[in-house]
């Protein structure tokens, strides 16, 4: 159970997958001046890395990974080189089931995510998360914790991003740095700040 909560914690703050590795930059960016599509957009991801990250860990598990056919018979078999493609085709399928409850249930949200709610497929912060689970050999229920608190470790920091740009609007920014030269040094601070949860101990 420790285990569990010190990966958590891990990846909400110190080993965020948005502001430790720069993982989906393209969408926080883009979106985080909206805070209400900041939001959708960061529950969206929570959603999506929640069901993926699971479900890419048993399809390498029990189809890709070194001996994972065993069951089936063919213990020599390895086709953990098609780990990319089936990880990609998973989070396409859960995408896709997304948008189509998005658009079905909240519409305005729908329209203000816009091309930012099918590029959740390619967001790399996405394949990310599934394919630091095989680097890191992580069991099932870490696995899940691992996905969920990711997702919301990003959702955090879109959110927090998007409060900081609504007050940034009414700042005596320098002339030369405003606009995405400020964004990007506001989010290195907040990276700066998440870093000092590494102090915390388990």
């Amino acid at each position: 159970m420790e285990n569990l909560i010190s990966i958590a914690v891990n990846s909400i703050f110190v080993g965020n997958i948005l502001l430790a590795y720069f993982l989906g930059m393209c969408s926080f960016v883009a979106i985080s001046k909206n805070m209400k599509t900041a939001a959708g957009l960061g529950v969206a991801v929570i959603f999506v890395l929640t069901v993926t990250t699971p479900v890419n860990w048993l399809i390498y598990r029990f189809l890709l990974a070194p001996g994972a056919l065993a069951w089936a018979g063919f213990p020599e078999v390895n086709l953990s080189y098609l780990k990319l493609v089936l990880f990609i085709a998973t989070i396409a399928a859960m995408v896709q089931a997304l948008e189509m409850v998005i658009d079905r249930y909240s519409p305005a949200l729908y329209v203000s995510l816009g091309v930012f709610l099918p590029l959740i497929t390619v967001n790399c912060a996405i394949l990310g998360v599934s394919l630091f689970m095989v680097e890191r050999a992580y069991t099932f229920p870490e696995t899940a914790v691992f996905g969920a608190s990711s997702g919301m470790g990003w959702a955090l920091a879109i959110i927090a991003m998007s409060a900081i740009q609504k007050k940034l609007r009414y700042a005596d920014v320098p002339e030369g740095l405003q606009g995405f030269a400020i964004n990007m040094i506001t989010t290195g601070l907040m990276a700066i700040g998440f870093m000092l949860f590494a102090g915390i101990s388990m």
